[in-house]
Formats: structure tokens, sequence, C-alpha cells
């Protein structure tokens, strides 16, 4: 009787949900690593040797080198919506289908982007560290640790997609008005719509995207062209009353220009979700009161990570078993429709 063929194994990089591994389980060879963070380096490189499938997160470098690593390698499943650790070109010259995790975390994003908004308005945290530091003195007070309110006020958004228009639909909600542009260095933006679903934008130029904009927040992917997209000048562009928010990329920001604007009052506060060197962050943000930090949470709800992993999982499987990916990463889409 001939042995029955070989199950494709598959590298899953860092602790997952239970519910989301079984599929693997039943009809791979899983090598799961059982931990949180990133693998080791020589580890990775020495573990991918054989492998079929990798089901990878977003602190995981994905690179030529790696790549050459995995001479059997198919799929590279991304359990995140960006995908900057990964090399697509590397990755699209060996023919491997890379698959990340877009829409299941919009929600869960667009609601942390609300809580940094009101976190830093209202200063929440602020009044938290002096509470628990015992500095509340005086009592209420008419005139203490006064904030602003979010109605009237204009939210300017760079990026107007699912994330972007999920915190748009939720800022409506607080009263605001909105305006989107897109990244200056990605030419014009095509979608100059005014009505959306839920609510209306007014499309404008960066430039007065960042004068006119009571709170920013940046939804953009990091690419070469949106690294330090806010830099030390186009702070100094922003009102002076402003805010600035980032749960996309930590590199869109360039922190050591933040920090200088936040200590010299050129805006008024920060939230942000994301850092340049992650888990690093800037030593003059710690110092700060007017911002407000967060260990990368914007998907970080039990119901969004699960389903992140399932569809991570899941793209893996359907490449393994000779189907199209259900999430393959926009210049994968680009290039089957080309065929």
């Amino acid at each position: 009787m001939p042995a029955p063929p070989a199950k494709p194994k598959v590298l899953v990089t860092s602790r997952l949900p239970s519910v989301a591994l079984e599929p693997l389980w039943q009809t791979c060879d899983v090598d799961y690593r059982d931990e949180p963070g990133p693998i080791a380096r020589e580890a990775f490189l020495a573990r991918v040797q054989s492998i079929d499938g990798l089901v990878c997160q977003l602190s995981d470098k994905i690179d030529a080198e790696l790549i050459n690593a995995a001479p059997s390698l198919r799929v590279v499943s991304d359990v995140s919506v960006g995908y900057n650790n990964l090399d697509v070109t590397a990755l699209k010259q060996r023919g491997i289908i890379a698959t990340n995790t877009p829409d299941v975390l919009t929600d869960a994003t667009a609601d942390l982007t609300l809580g940094l908004i009101l976190g830093i308005t209202r200063r929440l945290v602020e009044g938290d560290r002096l509470i628990r530091r015992g500095g509340w003195k005086s009592g209420f007070g008419l005139d203490f640790m006064l904030g602003t309110e979010l109605k009237g006020k204009r939210l300017g958004i760079i990026g107007m997609g699912r994330i972007g228009q999920a915190v748009a639909r939720r800022a409506v909600a607080f009263g605001m008005t909105i305006a989107y542009a897109p990244s200056p260095r990605a030419g014009a933006a095509k979608d100059q719509r005014t009505q959306f679903d839920g609510f209306n934008a007014t499309p404008v130029i960066f430039d007065e995207l960042l004068t006119s904009s009571d709170i920013i927040s940046i939804h953009v992917p990091l690419t070469a062209e949106t690294r330090h997209l806010i830099d030390q000048k186009r702070l100094a562009r922003m009102k002076r009353s402003a805010y600035l928010i980032n749960v996309a990329r930590g590199p869109v920001v360039d922190e050591a220009a933040l920090a200088w604007a936040l200590t010299e009052g050129v805006i008024s506060g920060a939230g942000l979700d994301v850092f340049e060197e992650e888990p690093k962050v800037h030593a003059d943000l710690l110092t700060l009161e007017n911002v407000m930090l967060v260990p990368h949470l914007g998907s970080a709800t039990r119901e969004t990570r699960t389903k992140m992993a399932q569809l991570a999982v899941n793209n893996c499987l359907s490449v393994l078993m000779g189907k199209p990916p259900l999430t393959p990463i926009p210049e994968m889409k680009l290039e089957s429709t080309r065929q």
C-alpha cells in the first residue's frame, strides 16, 4: 500500500487563539511556537527551511534572506492588515502568495481611535496619573484641568480607507465635521467624494488639512512615501490648539519632531498607539503630560484578534489546498487581474 501523501508543513511564529489553530492541526504538520513576541532571527531562519506555509506577525521580518532560506514556501499569511514587514518584491519574484487580514479589525481600530481622541482632548489619562501620585489636593474647581469639546470641531483624516471612514462615522456622532486628504506624496486623491455611508466629508488638499483641522487622525499604510509624513515642518503648519492621533504605523510620524512640537506648544497634544521603533518609545515623549501612549492596541479585542487569526489560518490553508487566497495583499490582487 502506498504511503499517504505528506501533509504540508506550516510554521506559526507566535501564539494564536486555539480556535484558530484547530484547522491547521487537522490538516497540516504544524511547527507551532507557543510564545508571544517575535521569534529570534537565527531560529526563524532555521525553522523555515522545510515549510510550505507561514503564519506570521507584523513583528516578523519576512525579507529576501528569509524567503531564500525557505525553498518550499508557497504562502505567507500575515496576521495584520498592514504588511510593511513583508518584502513584497522578493515574494513576487518567487511566486509566493502573501495575504493579510483586512476588514475584520476596522471597528476595533476605529473604536480605539475615538478612545485616543477623547482621552487626550479631555485629559483623562493625565487626570488618572494625577490622582495616582496623590496630586489632586484641591478637589473640584471650575477651571481645573480644562479640556476641549468635540462638537463643532473639524476632524482631518489622512487616508479615507475602511478605518478612516469608520472613524469618521463615529466622530460625526460627537458633532464633528469631517475633512480628508491623501498623503501628498501619493499624488491627488482619486476619490473626491463628499458623501459617504453615514456621513459627509470635505476633500481638501493636504496643506489645508494641516492648517484647518482641530484633530488630525492618520490612517495610511507605511511605505517609502509615507515614512515621516508628519515631520517638523508639517507639525508647524498645524493649529496650536490641534491634536495629532496615530493608529497607523509609527514611522509615519517623526517622533523626535513630535516631541519638539509637544514640548514647545506647537500643537496641544497627541495620542499614539504605534511608535517608530516598537516597543521602544522616544524618551522625550515619556516625560510629557500632553501625549497619550498606548502599546499598539488598535485591534486588541478578543473578538477581533481571534477573527484576524482565523482569517490568516484560512488564507494559508486555502493556498496550500490549491485554492485562491481569501484576502491577498493588494499587490497580489493586481497581479491576478492582469493575468
